[in-house]
């Protein structure tokens, strides 16, 4: 009889997914069916965290993630949870055995997010890692399939994808990071002074991990290629979007790529797979 609550489990990751991120919703339906429900379970579960710490001010925020851990933790070692979020979770991780370290540093970042502080090199890629980077190698797990030595080789290269979206969304998001959270998340930019050279070495640095994910995309099984592609070649575009504007620019804006970019990326990255031509 629990089949038909883990059915509405999952229904309920996909809601949230849909609901919080169009272009992660359309990456995942070009995934293999056979992978897409536990990357909704994972995207869920990271994205109601992520709320917590980024959306519930007036609550008492600390005492929250802490008790979404604490339920996390008994969901994964019980293999169940009322929460529909964390019972979808707890099965993927069970089934594809996602490494518990995975799990930790995402919620160490995600405390972070508490704290008003400025990022020096070191923090920032200590957040970076549990924000962006262990929730890339959460998915890989479920691409690999319990095929350790692939994983292995795929994993910086995942790691690469998940820190270049993660960059990325740092500086679309710099606007509303600064005016709503308080928060800047690169090392040496402060709410008052930012210059053309930090900006130039920031792009450099993002788009050294674009390189360097690509890579690895060719790689990937056939039950994901075309969906992370996809995806890659979205933050691309949008990457490119903001290298164009000023930083001032993107302290007085959100850059977005339209909704009709997106689905002609959809199908140009299926011709282009088609062919093997991995490029931009």
């Amino acid at each position: 009889m629990k089949a038909l609550f883990d059915q509405v489990s999952i229904k309920a990751s996909k809601m949230v997914t849909n609901a919080y991120s169009t272009s992660f919703s359309l990456g995942i339906r070009m995934l293999h069916e056979s992978v897409r429900e536990p990357v909704y379970a994972i995207y869920g579960f990271v994205r109601f965290a992520d709320e917590i710490v980024d959306s519930f001010e007036g609550y008492k925020q600390r005492e929250l993630i802490a008790d979404f851990r604490k339920q996390t933790a008994e969901a994964i070692e019980q293999k169940i949870s009322l929460n529909p979020i964390l019972n979808s979770f707890q099965h993927a991780v069970n089934h594809y055995k996602i490494d518990q370290w995975l799990i930790d540093s995402f919620f160490d970042s995600m405390e972070m997010d508490l704290d008003d502080q400025t990022y020096d090199q070191e923090t920032f890629e200590k957040y970076i890692l549990g924000s962006a980077q262990v929730v890339g190698l959460m998915c890989l797990r479920v691409f690999c399939n319990g095929d350790n030595a692939q994983f292995e080789s795929l994993k910086e290269g995942a790691m690469s994808l998940g820190s270049a979206f993660q960059k990325v969304n740092f500086l679309r998001d710099l606007k509303a990071d600064k005016d709503n959270l308080g928060r800047l998340y690169f090392p040496g930019m402060n709410m008052s002074e930012w210059s053309p050279k930090l900006k130039a070495e920031i792009e450099d640095d993002i788009a050294k991990d674009f390189k360097n994910a690509l890579e690895a995309i060719n790689r990937l099984p056939a039950n994901s290629k075309y969906g992370v592609y996809t995806a890659y070649r979205y933050y691309f575009k949008l990457f490119r979007k903001l290298e164009s504007v000023t930083f001032e620019e993107l302290f007085t804006k959100r850059l977005r790529v339209p909704n009709t970019t997106k689905f002609r990326l959809l199908f140009t990255s299926k011709a282009r797979l088609a062919m093997g031509t991995y490029f931009l």
